[in-house]
């Protein structure tokens, strides 16, 4: 059976944490003098009293949970925090439910999509919530992949198994010591880049708010132009905090308590930055020949625009759509990569792609070699037959959930490009799509209802790396 007493337990500590957060955008609401005061504050109460509730629920109730539970668990979270988180812009009657839903779905998963428009005079309370659901969601994905999802051998994330992963009452104590080293790395990086954002020229306000949408790899602004608003030193330093914010926090923590340069070595870390490096200076180039920007505004521009995507940041820097039909194909293919496993980004994620190099490499000398044995390592650690099998599925469940989900934005009459960008934007929780309403100068607030819901399931998948969420459609789970 399944244990539905602990996962209201957890899900109550979530809801308490997530009711905490809203007393900042409060605060600020109160003591600007501008909207929200009211309504942040009915939504913190009401989401205090239901968290109260859930944790009342399980509270006299033995804590146990097993694989299943787990699978329940992640995505029964992510869906009611999304529809507490939705709660404040509904009392300010900015949003219907759907389109708030959609909001906060796009925050806690850090894809960036939005459905608000006039950001530059929306009131500070929405802009910083939104902000705050980016950094929490971030913050909550990264302790997900190094603790959770290696548990649920999900897509090959067993390769990634610590001692965090063991659920043995043992490794409690050791579970606790890595996720506060990550959350103080996290904390240092955001308040890193926030100085950095305040030195190159942006108010607190946006640095405060910027920065932590920029280390969630999430991409919400407080203007409709996003970082075309700010100075060019501002996109430099966005880029090089998207960057850390799309390497392993993990290898930050090891890094730091070996101190021998650990990340460095790390072979995720090392193909992200040649591919960030390759495909910079191939764009710049294109675009300087063809004299759509100068060389310096062709490098800023580009490699800001390339991380952006990479790390499924999503924040806009011009409409790349716009450039040159190369540059649009290959933004489209650099939407389904995205960054380093452990990291706050979504996407395919590079280890997939380097295993699949590697067996691609194997199968070669095996064809070659029929009596050879070919060993297959991955950052010194063995990839197994179950590993290999985790990630084709993954990979098939990846491709075939964006083939139904743009199938499904078809019907509604949606442009055949913005519906297959919009699939591939919202399962790797990007952020912009492809074309007039999409890019990244546009949003979703034209899209119907139900295609909003569509993405909305396509953002969370995307987030919980796809068989998470799949395996409970299938009735063999639910039974006993």
């Amino acid at each position: 059976m399944i244990n539905y007493k602990s996962i209201s337990f957890v899900v109550g500590l979530t809801l308490s944490k997530l009711a905490l957060f809203m007393w900042l955008p409060l605060l600020v609401a109160f003591f600007s003098g501008t909207a929200g005061t009211a309504e942040f504050l009915a939504s913190a109460i009401i989401t205090h009293l239901v968290a109260l509730l859930f944790i009342h629920i399980g509270s006299k109730h033995t804590f146990r949970l097993n694989v299943r539970d787990m699978f329940v668990l992640t995505t029964t979270v992510w869906v009611i925090s999304c529809a507490f988180a939705a709660a404040p812009l509904v009392f300010l009657g900015q949003l219907s439910f759907t389109d708030a839903y959609f909001e906060a779905m796009s925050g806690l998963t850090t894809t960036g999509s939005t459905v608000l428009q006039g950001l530059d005079s929306m009131p500070a309370s929405i802009l910083l919530w939104r902000s705050l659901l980016q950094w929490f969601g971030g913050i909550g994905f990264i302790v997900l992949a190094v603790a959770v999802l290696p548990y649920l051998n999900v897509g090959g994330m067993k390769l990634f198994q610590t001692e965090s992963s063991d659920r043995t009452e043992k490794d409690s104590p050791r579970m606790t010591y890595v996720a506060r080293n990550i959350v103080i790395v996290y904390l240092v990086l955001s308040i890193l880049c926030c100085l950095g954002y305040w030195g190159s020229g942006m108010s607190v306000f946006d640095a405060i708010n910027h920065a932590m949408t920029t280390l969630s790899t999430g991409g919400f602004s407080t203007h409709d132009a996003s970082m075309s608003s700010f100075t060019p030193q501002a996109q430099w330093i966005g880029s090089l905090f998207m960057f850390l914010g799309g390497l392993p926090f993990m290898l930050y923590v090891q890094s730091i308590r070996r101190k021998d340069g650990l990340i460095f070595r790390d072979a995720q870390v090392q193909f992200f930055f040649a591919l960030v490096l390759t495909l910079t200076l191939i764009m710049t180039i294109w675009l300087w020949s063809k004299h759509v920007f100068s060389f310096e505004d062709a490098l800023r521009i580009t490699s800001f625009n390339i991380i952006s995507i990479l790390t499924t940041t999503g924040y806009g820097l011009g409409d790349f759509g716009t450039w040159s039909y190369m540059t649009t194909i290959m933004f489209v293919f650099l939407m389904l990569i995205g960054a380093c496993s452990g990291s706050t980004a979504g996407g395919f994620k590079l280890f997939r792609i380097q295993i699949a190099g590697a067996l691609f490499q194997k199968q070669a000398r095996q064809l070659m070699h029929p009596a050879g044995v070919f060993p297959q390592k991955y950052n010194g650690r063995p990839v197994n037959d179950a590993i290999i099998r985790s990630i084709v599925a993954f990979a098939l469940s990846y491709l075939g959930v964006i083939v139904i989900s743009s199938i499904l934005l078809g019907l509604m009459d949606i442009a055949p490009l913005e519906a297959i960008t919009a699939s591939i934007t919202a399962i790797g929780n990007v952020g912009p799509g492809i074309g007039a309403v999409i890019g990244p100068q546009g949003n979703f607030a034209s899209f119907p209802e139900a295609a909003k819901w569509v993405l909305s399931l396509g953002m969370m998948m995307g987030r919980l790396e796809i068989l998470t969420v799949a395996v409970l459609f299938f009735p063999s789970f639910w039974s006993d």
